[in-house]
C-alpha cells in the first residue's frame, strides 16, 4: 500500500516501459556533473554522477544515488561522509576518470583535493563542494539512495557547470 495515496503500491517489475525507451527519455533530462568522492575506514574512492539532488535547506541535505553494483560500493557502504563536488567545464576529462575503469590513486592523482570538514576529498577548484555525512540509506532497484546532512560549502569564484545532457557533455 503507497503510504501517500493510500492505494496498491506499483509493481516495480511490471514496468510499462521498457529500459532501453526509459534510458532515452533520461537521455533527454539534463543533470549536472558530478564527483562523488569519500574517505575513511574503508578507504578513499570517487565516481562520476549525476543521480545528485538538493533534498532540503532544513536541514541542509542531499539525496547521492550509488549503483550497489560499482565498484566504488562497498567503500562508499563502509564510510559515514561524502563530498559531492559540482564540476567546472574545464573537469570533463576527470570526469570521465572517476567514471571509468581507471583505478581509485590515477583517479585522484589527476586533480588537486583538500580533505573537507568530514575528511571525504573535496576538489580544489570545484564550482562548489558539499561536504557531508551520510545519515541514512534506502535501497530501491540496483541503487541505494544515500540521505546526506551537509556539513559544509565550499564555493569556487567563479561559477560554472558542466551538464550531461543527450549523452554529451555541455558547459553552462
Amino acid at each position: 500500500m503507497n503510504a501517500m495515496t493510500g492505494r496498491p503500491a506499483a509493481d516495480p517489475d511490471r514496468s510499462a516501459v521498457s529500459r532501453e525507451r526509459f534510458r532515452q527519455g533520461m537521455s533527454r533530462l539534463g543533470a549536472s556533473v558530478t564527483i562523488v568522492t569519500t574517505n575513511g575506514a574503508a578507504g578513499r574512492a570517487g565516481f562520476t554522477a549525476s543521480a545528485v539532488c538538493s533534498l532540503s535547506d532544513a536541514p541542509p541535505s542531499l539525496l547521492v544515488c550509488l549503483n550497489r553494483s560499482a565498484s566504488v560500493f562497498e567503500t562508499f557502504a563502509g564510510n559515514d561522509a561524502l563530498c559531492v563536488n559540482v564540476l567546472a567545464p574545464e573537469h570533463e576529462a576527470l570526469s570521465r576518470l572517476f567514471g571509468g575503469q581507471t583505478p581509485t590513486p590515477e583517479r585522484f592523482a589527476a586533480a588537486e583535493w583538500r580533505a573537507g570538514v568530514s575528511g571525504a576529498p573535496a576538489l580544489i577548484g570545484a564550482t562548489a563542494a558539499f561536504d557531508c555525512r551520510i545519515v541514512d540509506v534506502s535501497s530501491f532497484g540496483s541503487h541505494d539512495v544515500l540521505f546526506c546532512h551537509v556539513m559544509d560549502v565550499h564555493l569556487h569564484d567563479v561559477a560554472a557547470g558542466l551538464v550531461y545532457f543527450d549523452r554529451r557533455y555541455h558547459a553552462v
